[in-house]
């Protein structure tokens, strides 16, 4: 069941966190995906909320993609927000903020930036099927 994509448009604005998780959701337990839905949600939600909190005043959209492709789950958010690239960084303890790409970082296969016209698109691989189990020392 390879070579399933869905792309959806949501508003720069608050409310469209929990509706891109609720989007995930819904698409994955469509797709029989149910297991990639709690990481693809919380990757999903930090990189909308990356969009609001950076990319306002640039576009009244982002648009999220998930596409499932030999054995990868894809997910991409893109904006027209294209003065600044994300990057991986360590906030300091009393930092409140600054910790979505760590998020990513920790979930995803892979995950990378890159431009587009206007913007860029911010995308992770999560891999589909079971995730092997450690072997045991013997």
């Amino acid at each position: 069941m390879s070579g399933r994509t869905d792309s959806k448009r949501f508003r720069v604005r608050r409310d469209s966190i929990p509706a891109a998780r609720r989007h995930v959701r819904t698409v994955l337990l469509a797709w029989k995906l149910g297991g990639l839905v709690d990481d693809a949600s919380l990757i999903a939600s930090e990189l909308a909320t990356n969009v609001i909190a950076h990319a306002k005043g640039t576009g009244d959209y982002f648009e999220l993609e998930l596409r499932r492709r030999n054995g990868v789950l894809i997910l991409e958010v893109a904006d027209s927000h294209q003065w600044l690239m994300p990057e991986l960084r360590k906030p300091t303890d009393d930092e409140t903020s600054g910790r979505g790409l760590l998020i990513v970082d920790a979930l995803a296969e892979r995950w990378g930036v890159r431009p587009r016209d206007p913007g860029k698109t911010v995308w992770a691989h999560l891999p589909i099927g079971p995730v092997a189990a450690p072997v045991e020392p013997a």
